[in-house]
């Protein structure tokens, strides 16, 4: 029985392969044409040493100088040893370019769009090879038809949708937007991705997300992900805009809510005239047991001035979570985002 194994590289690159029955993740990385780092296949040089975020598998043999019993109790592996016995996740320690890969380009056509607001607006795609294979949290770089620049835009749907799709800020004016506002379904697009370090681990202890403005697409795909699976763990979101206007798919989030038990969520309006119930920025409506301590993972997306705020807020509270990810992004949709 085969596995498919994410290959997530330095620069955020992630191409999916396919790991066939006793097979390596080398030899199976091999076989596509991916070289992943490797100097042999016995495991005696620790070239091929990865990063398992998720899954199970069998580590085969290696000498201590390749891999010590530390680094394998922390999650650390060897690729030309390594056989999936699930679906994995590796953190490879190379640049895609490096490994003679790069992100896969895709034809799509619109499904469907919808203004959710003045400020906001949802669309789909189809893609023509079927569901996309991603990372819950990941993005794509989208060509913008008509024009020779690209916008990024996180998945706000979830891993093995029919459709993909793609929450955008409208901005008067904008490329992406003025596009958008024209657009008929059936209309052709193309991208390149999956992309991004911003993207949901395995959950082994509490989870707190902060979302700002339109940075709540990729915790939607996330909690898609989880309502999904399942996890007996607390999840809870803050989701904080500036006007009443920009506060959007609130219906998604209480589907999730009724799905998973375990997860909570709260919105608050910054505009200090708005008729929100709760004000602020997010950093104003956390508590004690969001932050259990600091034994959380914490993820954050949201505009910079946001992604910053925050990182100061936990400064000052001397607060550190055991993870924390967190992706920035302009308004135009380009992402600047980082682990």
């Amino acid at each position: 029985m085969g596995h498919t194994v994410a290959l997530n590289f330095e620069d955020g690159v992630t191409r999916f392969i396919d790991c066939m029955g006793n097979e390596t993740v080398a030899d199976a990385s091999y076989r596509v044409g991916i070289n992943i780092p490797l100097d042999c296949r016995d495991g005696a040089c620790g070239t091929c040493k990865t990063f398992v975020e998720s899954g199970a598998y069998d580590g085969g043999d290696y000498i201590e100088d390749a891999l010590t019993d530390e680094e394998a109790a922390q999650g650390y592996g060897l690729a030309c040893q390594m056989r999936p016995k699930s679906d994995l996740v590796l953190r490879v320690a190379a640049c895609a370019d490096a490994c003679k890969t790069r992100p896969a380009t895709h034809a799509a056509e619109i499904a469907s769009l919808t203004r959710l607001s003045d400020s906001t607006t949802v669309f789909s795609v189809r893609v023509g090879a079927g569901p996309l294979a991603f990372l819950p949290g990941q993005y794509v770089n989208i060509q913008v038809p008509g024009s020779e620049q690209q916008r990024s835009y996180s998945f706000s749907s979830p891993p093995g949708a029919s459709e993909a799709e793609f929450l955008v800020r409208n901005i008067p004016g904008g490329l992406m937007t003025s596009f958008l506002e024209g657009v008929q379904p059936g209309a052709s697009l193309s991208f390149t991705g999956p992309v991004g370090s911003f993207y949901l681990r395995d959950v082994r202890r509490p989870v707190l997300m902060l979302a700002g403005g339109t940075g709540l697409a990729p915790f939607l795909s996330m909690l898609e992900r989880l309502a999904a699976i399942g996890t007996a763990y607390p999840v809870h979101l803050v989701y904080g805009v500036t006007h009443d206007a920009d506060l959007v798919q609130v219906d998604r989030l209480e589907a999730v809510a009724a799905r998973l038990p375990s997860f909570t969520f709260e919105t608050c309006v910054a505009d200090a005239a708005s008729a929100h119930p709760r004000k602020g920025y997010v950093t104003q409506h956390l508590d004690a047991s969001h932050l259990n301590a600091g034994d959380v993972d914490v993820y954050l997306c949201g505009p910079p001035a946001m992604v910053e705020a925050v990182r100061g807020y936990f400064g000052e509270q001397g607060i550190a979570p055991t993870s924390f990810h967190f992706e920035k992004f302009s308004p135009s949709g380009v992402v600047t985002g980082s682990v």
